[in-house]
C-alpha cells in the first residue's frame, strides 16, 4: 500500500514541478541562442487605434483612468477611446459623459451582461485598425501604447500583450504574493515570445488586429485568453512586449483576490474547452505543448496538491517521515488560514502572506474546476476594486 501512497506523492510533485519549473526551463533551453527581439522602429504613420475600457460601477476610478489615457503619448487624431458601461448603476456613465467634448465615446448596455458581452457589444463602434483593451483600474505607462502598437508593423503579428507590473497602494504592504506571481508570469511570457508565441494575453493591457478582435467570443469566456488562440488559428503570432508597461494595483484583500481567481480560472477553463482542438499536438505542434504547459498543467496543480495530501496522509499512517511531512503541511495551512483572516489594518508577516496566497490559489483552483465540472454558470464579471496606483 505504501507504494500507492508514494505514487500519489511522486506524480503530484512531478506535475507541480513541471508546471512551474520544468516548463520554463524547457523554454529557456529552446530560446538559447535566440536574441530577444529588438524594439520595433516607430512607423512613419501610426495606425488608428481604438482603446476599449469595459466598466461596471467605476465611478470612483473612471475619471482618473480617462485623464491618464488622454495624456498617453500617441497622436490624438489616430486615437479613439471607447468606454463600455456594462449596465452601471452608479455615476460611471455621467462621469464618462463629461469627457465627450474631449473625444471619449460612451456605449451603454441596458443591463449587466459581463465583460465579454460588453466587449462584444462595443465592436460595431470601433474604428481602429488595432484594438487595445485595458481596465478601468490600471495605469498605462505614457510611452506604453506606442511600444505596444509599434510591433504591428510586422504583418505576422496578430496580438501584442503588455507587461503587467504589480504595485501596492501607498503605505500598503499586503498581498506581496500577487506581485511575485505576476512577475513570474511575465517572465514566462517573455520566454514564450522568444520561442514562438504566447498562449494568453494580459487582460489589463493588450492589443489585437481589428479582424481578430471582431470575432465573436461567447459571453461566458475570456477574450484576453481567447485572442492569442484565435490569432494562432488565423496564422498570426502573439507576443509579450516588456517595454509596454501597465501598472496594476494589487487586490486590497486576499478574499477579494480569491473571488477574482475563481472567476478568472473558471472563465479560462471554459475558454480552453471551447478551443480544445488547439491542444492536439499532431495538428498544432509546439503551440499545443505550450498551451497545455502554461495553462492546463497549472490549472491541474490544485488537484495534484490534493493528491499529494492524500499520499502524505496515507504514508503518515505507517512511517514517521510521512508524519513529519503531514505536520509541515498542517503548519503551512494554519499560516495560510491566519493570513486569510488577518486584520486589514495591520501589516501581514511575509511568511503568513505567502502561505495565505498559495493556499487561496489552490482553493480557488478547486472551486473553479467544480464550477466547470458541474456546468454552473461562471460568475458574472465583477471588476476587482483596486485603489489606482500612484505612478507619476
Amino acid at each position: 500500500m505504501i507504494l500507492v501512497w508514494l505514487a500519489f506523492i511522486g506524480v503530484s510533485a512531478a506535475l507541480v514541478a513541471y508546471a512551474y519549473v520544468g516548463y520554463p526551463l524547457l523554454l529557456k533551453c529552446l530560446s538559447a541562442g535566440r536574441a530577444r527581439a529588438a524594439p520595433s522602429d516607430s512607423p512613419n504613420k501610426w495606425p488608428r487605434v481604438s482603446i476599449v475600457v469595459p466598466a461596471y460601477n467605476e465611478e470612483a476610478t473612471i475619471r482618473g483612468t480617462l485623464e491618464s489615457l488622454l495624456q498617453i503619448d500617441y497622436p490624438a487624431e489616430q486615437r479613439q477611446i471607447v468606454v463600455i458601461s456594462d449596465g452601471s448603476t452608479d455615476r460611471t456613465e455621467a462621469v464618462v459623459s463629461e469627457f465627450a467634448e474631449r473625444g471619449v465615446e460612451l456605449v451603454c448596455l441596458p443591463s449587466r451582461k459581463g465583460k465579454s458581452a460588453a466587449e462584444n457589444a462595443g465592436r460595431p463602434h470601433l474604428r481602429g485598425a488595432i484594438v487595445v483593451s485595458t481596465d478601468a483600474s490600471v495605469r498605462i505607462d505614457p510611452a506604453g501604447l506606442k511600444r505596444l502598437v509599434a510591433g504591428f508593423s510586422d504583418p505576422s503579428l496578430g496580438v501584442a500583450s503588455g507587461r503587467d507590473v504589480s504595485v501596492a497602494r501607498i503605505g500598503d504592504t499586503a498581498n506581496l504574493g500577487e506581485s511575485v506571481y505576476v512577475g513570474y508570469d511575465m517572465w514566462v511570457r517573455d520566454l514564450e515570445t522568444r520561442v514562438g508565441s504566447i498562449v494568453g494575453a494580459s487582460g489589463c493591457f493588450y492589443g489585437a488586429r481589428r479582424e481578430l478582435y471582431m470575432e465573436m467570443v461567447p459571453e461566458a469566456l475570456s477574450r484576453d485568453f481567447a485572442m492569442p488562440l484565435i490569432a494562432h488559428e488565423r496564422g498570426y503570432r502573439s507576443v509579450s512586449v516588456p517595454s509596454a508597461v501597465c501598472y496594476v494595483p494589487r487586490a486590497s484583500s486576499l478574499r477579494q483576490e480569491y473571488r477574482r481567481k475563481v472567476r478568472t480560472m473558471a472563465r479560462g477553463l471554459g475558454t480552453l474547452v471551447h478551443k480544445r482542438h488547439l491542444l492536439l499536438p499532431w495538428r498544432y505542434g509546439r503551440f499545443a505543448w505550450m498551451l497545455f504547459s502554461h495553462k492546463l498543467a497549472r490549472w491541474l496543480v490544485p488537484w495534484a496538491v490534493l493528491g499529494a495530501v492524500v499520499g502524505v496522509a496515507g504514508t503518515a499512517l505507517a512511517h514517521q517521515w510521512g508524519q513529519w511531512l503531514l505536520g509541515a503541511g498542517v503548519i503551512v495551512a494554519v499560516l495560510g488560514g491566519v493570513g486569510v483572516f488577518w486584520p486589514g489594518s495591520r501589516p501581514v508577516p511575509r511568511i503568513v502572506g505567502a502561505s495565505a496566497y498559495v493556499l487561496l490559489g489552490l482553493a480557488a483552483g478547486l472551486h473553479a474546476w467544480i464550477k466547470v465540472i458541474v456546468r454552473r454558470d461562471t460568475p458574472t464579471w465583477e471588476p476587482t476594486r483596486r485603489d489606482l496606483p500612484n505612478v507619476g
